[in-house]
């Protein structure tokens, strides 16, 4: 996949073989505007991210002081309503992706930036970060994604309080809510999502994988519907040799040495 595919995508993606991580940077400083190539972007990326075995993760970041200061405005009003009422769908991407997604995010997150690290699994921000969805100010609401999951994640309050009144709110604050994992100092946060990211590449990518998707079906489903979808991944899991793998690592008080079979 070129660059070229995607004119005017501000997305560089670089696969880290050695560390098995994808990794997705915003690189349109200072305030990295997400254009509509982006999106598009971004779900073709992902695409491929999902049939490569050598990835096991995924990092999105920026470069520059801020993730992101959300989409870009004009472009929109070239676009039809009809595709504007689809943006979620490619936004969405890190949500729909089996591995594990994390989100590095400093400084202004807004927007569509924002929509974009709500749907990854992780988000480790700076203690500079600011998060907010100020469509209200543009006669607008949020259109990837915003007013849901944020109301799932905070709950319906918190996301009337942020959105309807175009608040922006500090890392700290976004933590208490539910919307971050973790919260660092500048100077900490790439040691902080590169932690992570260790710990996640030893597990069994299957088990990673259907551990998110059980976790995810349980925001859609009654219990009883997501008890049912559980077990099922577990009965499969306990066919894989990853698990067999796991039991004989255990018996033999060793680290497992998964492969995704």
């Amino acid at each position: 996949m070129s660059q070229q595919q995607f004119e005017g995508s501000i997305l560089e993606v670089e696969y880290r073989t050695d560390k098995q991580v994808a990794i997705l940077t915003l690189n349109a400083p200072p305030y990295n505007i997400v254009t509509v190539p982006t999106r598009e972007h971004l779900a073709a990326v992902f695409r491929e991210i999902e049939n490569r075995d050598d990835i096991r993760a995924v990092i999105i970041a920026s470069q520059g002081e801020h993730f992101s200061s959300g989409g870009d405005i004009p472009g929109f009003l070239k676009a039809s309503p009809e595709y504007l009422s689809h943006l979620a769908e490619n936004v969405a991407a890190p949500e729909r992706c089996s591995k594990p997604v994390i989100a590095r995010l400093t400084g202004y997150t807004f927007g569509v930036g924002f929509e974009i690290a709500m749907t990854c699994d992780f988000r480790i921000a700076a203690t500079t970060t600011l998060m907010a969805l100020p469509e209200m100010r543009l006669g607008m609401i949020p259109g990837s994604g915003g007013s849901q999951r944020v109301a799932r994640i905070a709950g319906v309050g918190r996301a009337k309080d942020m959105i309807l009144r175009a608040r922006r709110i500090p890392a700290h604050e976004a933590k208490e809510w539910g919307l971050l994992t973790e919260v660092v100092e500048p100077d900490q946060l790439d040691s902080a999502v590169w932690k992570l990211v260790d710990e996640l590449l030893p597990f069994s990518p299957l088990a990673l994988s259907k551990a998110k998707i059980a976790i995810d079906q349980s925001l859609e489903t009654p219990l009883e519907t997501g008890l049912k979808f559980e077990g099922q991944m577990y009965g499969f899991l306990r066919t894989t040799e990853d698990f067999q793998e796991g039991v004989q690592a255990f018996k033999e008080k060793r680290g497992a040495r998964f492969t995704g079979k």
